[in-house]
């Protein structure tokens, strides 16, 4: 009865907490008609890509054409020859849907001809559903074009078609190369808070985009032309790595988008959303975040609406039930074990399962939604296996730790082994990070189990300790482990201290070395420290940094007295 008593109270403790953090969120006002004025569109499905040259059938994207005449008024394409893009404007029509249709330019002169050639018929044969043509993008960012042959690029469509025609770049490439604005029938410029040097939040993102798009003009103004602004880009991320103050989330998302419109409709800007679908293929450049920038998943269901409140986790009480699940098939399978603690020591035991069982509950479902390829699935399902093996001896430890029982030499050294993986683990993570982080997401979901686990055997020690101190903090004293290796153990803590001040630098040098930034703050001492700001008020850095301590703490700790079995 005592333990079905603890276990009912930790699971209702657990029902409220989840609860309480996963309430609808307030994200700002409802979309007008819940439309949209314009969506960029690139309808991969899984597995598909332009890099592997995987294209949709027609099937899939007439499908997609369908959800986007509900969704919006008008698409942004990338691509007019390749794969299935050519059958886009006519299905398009179909559904009641114009194109912004544009052509990718690299530095392949032969495709750029392919491309090109294709743009100009598309739009001259699909006038009713191409409005408007975009004669490359982001090529002057890439550099994959100078700026002379992308105008000669623009100079040829503009010949060739009736429609508007423009070029698309981040906003600062038009300030940086102003004899373009004079070329093109209207000036497209992406505006995209998270990837400014220096990052934007997503309460800033309204200002800071009423601010771009004044000083575009402005530059316009100042060379005597009066031409429409399109904001060709400007979205932000639903999932993946914060910079700076830029936080990416499901929740932000929507709120920067109903921002984005409220902004739009009360300056009249003239704007398009990227984008429709998450794009799985974009993970192997730019990472988790690349592949999470749609209003819909890659499976077509919505992220976020247009219209009402908005949950970070909709399918939260999902992971309530498995986590209360697997709370449960440990507590019966320990049952008559359990029943010789004191109540003390037994809740202690209970509360460190509970939250063992929500950290696994969360990893899986984190990493298995960032997984975007077969080899990555792979990877996640070997992550998640590591940890359920490591959790349950986690919590074998601590059971023999609370009971006063001997901890088994086998038990001790294969602990020890699991955290040396771990730690190699967190080691190259952190080296990949501060080397070159733009991309890579903090891994401290991977390492939730390890890290908490060795808090709650910290606690436990504590709890069960008749004489306390920091010694008995020690690792090996803390898994049990016989065999102790005192100088190994320093070795690899104070490798993961130094790994850390190595991420901060790394985070603070890239933010140090963007081009926006220097312009902006051009005196070193005081970039150094906005740059430094950045780096230590990101709260997903701080939380892999406070990962990094926990885990060598009790690596440098001195040998306490001899009792690795206690």
């Amino acid at each position: 009865m005592r333990i079905l008593s603890f276990a009912v109270l930790i699971i209702v403790l657990n029902v409220l907490g989840t609860w309480l953090t996963n309430l609808p969120q307030d994200v700002g006002l409802d979309v007008p008609e819940g439309k949209l004025k314009s969506l960029s569109f690139a309808p991969f499905h899984e597995g598909q890509g332009p890099v592997q040259e995987i294209f949709p059938t027609p099937e899939q994207i007439d499908a997609d054409l369908t959800l986007m005449g509900q969704t919006t008024h008008n698409i942004r394409t990338y691509a007019s020859a390749e794969g299935s893009m050519p059958a886009i404007p006519e299905l398009a029509g179909k559904h009641g849907v114009t194109m912004l249709q544009g052509a990718w330019l690299n530095a392949l002169k032969d495709k750029n001809k392919i491309e090109i050639a294709e743009l100009i018929r598309s739009a001259n044969t699909h006038p009713d559903v191409v409005k408007r043509v975009m004669v490359g993008n982001e090529v002057l960012l890439r550099g994959d074009l100078p700026a002379d042959q992308l105008i000669e690029y623009i100079r040829e469509v503009k010949k060739a078609v009736k429609q508007p025609v423009s070029y698309a770049d981040v906003w600062s490439e038009y300030m940086k190369h102003p004899e373009l604005i004079k070329e093109v029938d209207f000036i497209t410029i992406h505006i995209l808070p998270y990837w400014e040097d220096r990052p934007i939040t997503v309460e800033e993102a309204p200002d800071h985009i009423q601010r771009i798009v004044k000083n575009v003009q402005q530059q316009a103004n100042s060379m005597g032309v009066n031409k429409p602004i399109l904001i060709g880009e400007s979205g932000w991320p639903g999932a993946g790595r914060q910079r700076g103050w830029a936080v990416p989330s499901v929740v932000n998302e929507a709120k920067f988008i109903r921002a984005l419109i409220k902004v739009a409709n009360d300056n009249g800007f003239d704007y398009n959303i990227v984008e429709a679908f998450n794009q799985p293929w974009k993970s192997a450049f730019e990472g988790v975040v690349g592949a999470n920038w749609g209003l819909y998943s890659v499976d077509r269901q919505p992220v976020f609406p247009l219209t009402g409140a908005v949950y970070e986790n909709p399918q939260w009480h999902k992971g309530l039930m498995a986590s209360m699940i697997i709370f449960f098939i440990v507590t019966l399978r320990h049952w008559q074990a359990l029943q010789s603690l004191s109540s003390s020591r037994l809740l202690v035991f209970l509360t460190v399962l509970q939250i063992l069982s929500i950290l696994l509950v969360s990893q899986m479902h984190t990493l298995w939604y960032t997984s975007y390829s077969d080899l990555q699935r792979l990877q996640t399902l070997m992550t998640v296996g590591l940890n359920i093996l490591l959790g349950g001896l986690i919590m074998r430890r601590s059971y023999t730790m609370l009971a006063n029982q001997a901890t088994s030499q086998k038990l001790g050294s294969f602990l020890y082994t699991l955290y040396g993986v771990v730690i190699v683990f967190a080691l190259y993570q952190t080296y990949q990070q501060a080397m070159n982080g733009r991309y890579l997401s903090f891994p401290t979901v991977a390492t939730y189990l390890p890290v908490v686990g060795l808090v709650g055997l910290m606690v436990i020690r504590a709890v069960t300790e008749s004489r306390w101190s920091w010694q008995s903090m020690n690792l090996n004293q803390l898994l049990g482990n016989v065999n102790s290796k005192p100088l190994q153990n320093k070795l690899m803590g104070g490798a993961l201290l130094l790994m850390g001040l190595a991420l901060i630098g790394g985070e603070t040098y890239a933010f140090m070395v963007s081009r926006d930034l220097i312009a902006e703050q051009p005196e070193f001492w005081i970039r150094l420290r906005v740059c430094l700001t950045f780096t230590l008020t990101n709260c997903q850095l701080l939380g892999w940094l406070a990962s990094l301590t926990v885990l060598a703490v009790p690596l440098l700790m001195g040998e306490g007295e001899k009792s690795a079995a206690s």
